[in-house]
This record gives structure tokens, sequence and C-alpha cells, in this order.
């Protein structure tokens, strides 16, 4: 019985893992990290450097102190002090941002409106085919009504 339920919980996984969606997110996540790196790329070349224009060239300097007075090493670490550091956040949203942005116009706008026309073709072969077999059934009426009027009126037997 135990051998039964792992031999049934093993092929269990193994189909779970061999259907398709899994195998789809799999290359989602790989891709998605790939493209995290351009997305981050983006923001540090092209957006730090338009936000620096206004006030430091790097967004992730950006910060206020909580507790006074506030000290940070020049690799990053803090002295004394309590900072908040904002520009990190700012950083992150405007990476997921452009990431949800690129996504959204690249890949699901695209795949909804290909679905949409899908769909539509879809219905639009369904009605022409219903039509024909209403076309197809009429015709066999009108076969029929041709032989039943070549017979002749039927006579009854004695």
């Amino acid at each position: 019985m135990n051998q039964e339920k792992k031999q049934s919980l093993l092929e269990g996984f193994k189909a779970f893992l061999m259907r398709g969606n899994v195998i789809d997110l799999a290359v989602a996540v790989v891709i998605g990290a790939a493209f995290t790196n351009i997305v981050n790329s983006l923001v540090k070349g092209v957006i730090n450097p338009v936000v620096g224009a206004f006030g430091t060239k790097n967004l992730e300097n950006y910060r206020a102190c909580l507790r006074e007075p506030c000290r940070v090493s020049g690799s990053g670490d803090v002295i004394s002090g309590v900072p908040i550091m904002w520009g990190s956040v700012l950083s992150a949203t405007l990476s997921f941002l452009i990431t949800a942005a690129i996504v959204y116009f690249l890949m699901v706008l695209p795949m909804a409106k290909y679905l949409a026309r899908k769909a539509a073709h879809d219905r639009a072969k369904e009605s022409v085919q219903e039509t024909m077999e209403i076309s197809e059934l009429e015709v066999l009426k009108e076969i029929r009504d041709v032989l039943v009027a070549q017979r002749g009126p039927q006579r009854s037997a004695p």
C-alpha cells in the first residue's frame, strides 16, 4: 500500500512537471530575470541621469535622516543616525513601472488583441458552419419533396 502511494505521488509530480504550464512558467521566470537586467540598466543609465539634472546623479543618494546626525561612509554603510533611503525605493519603483509598462504594451496587449481576433474568427467560422448545416438540411428536404412529387400520390393497399 505504501509503495502504491509513493508511486502515485511520484507519477502525479511527474505529470505536474510535464504539463505545459509549468514549462511556460519556468521560461517566463528565466526571461524575466534577464529582462530585469535590461530595465535596471535603463534606470541607471537613462532615468538616473535625467533625474540627476535636477539633483544628484544617483537616485539612491536621495535620503532623509530619521535620527540625527546621519553619516554614511563612501561605501554606503551607515556610520551614525537612522537614514531613510527613499531614493532606493524610488529607483525600484521606476524599474517596476518601466518593466510593467513594457510587459503590458509589448506582450499582454498584443496577446489580448490576438486572442480577441481569434475568438471573433472562431465565432464567424461557427456561424458559417451552422448556416451550411441549415442549408444542407434545406437541400435534403427539397430533394425529398421532389422525389415524393415524382412518385405521385401513393395508392393505399386494398
